[in-house]
């Protein structure tokens, strides 16, 4: 799924996310992919894309079901790493985005390519067949 903008992108995200997770059958994991997932996006609309000329301001969500995990992936425009800022370091309503996908992920990172990085959080779902996954409307 492409993630347009901030205000309107957040939204679609999240209804993407459990409109997916519904048709896979894994309503269970909900709650907490929805609010990884808007962590995921936000971290890429926010601090990422707007480092880079609009016309390279892509952003993509996709979800995929490996063996027990949930992933969930956020491909952006810039190379450089995910900045996780402990707790103690956190101002406010910013900067605790990567600790709240560290605290409901089982792992989490990011992997750079040449026209950016993804960053991605596998969360613990029900065993299910390996190689679904959704990149669009469910």
């Amino acid at each position: 799924m492409r993630v347009v903008d901030a205000q309107q992108g957040l939204v679609h995200v999240r209804d993407f996310t459990r409109r997916t997770l519904a048709a896979w059958e894994l309503g269970a994991c909900g709650d907490e992919a929805v609010l990884v997932v808007n962590e995921l996006a936000t971290n890429a609309l926010l601090h990422a894309a707007s480092k880079v000329p609009v016309e390279r301001r892509e952003v993509w969500l996709k979800l995929s079901l490996r063996r027990a995990h949930l992933v969930c992936a956020v491909t952006d425009p810039y190379d450089r790493p995910p900045v996780h800022q402990p707790a103690d370091v956190a101002q406010g309503d910013h900067g605790r985005g990567l600790g709240i996908v560290d605290a409901l992920s089982e792992h989490w990172g990011w992997t750079r390519f040449p026209a950016g990085k993804i960053v991605w959080a596998m969360l613990r779902a029900p065993c299910t067949p390996e190689g679904t996954e959704a990149w669009g409307p469910a």
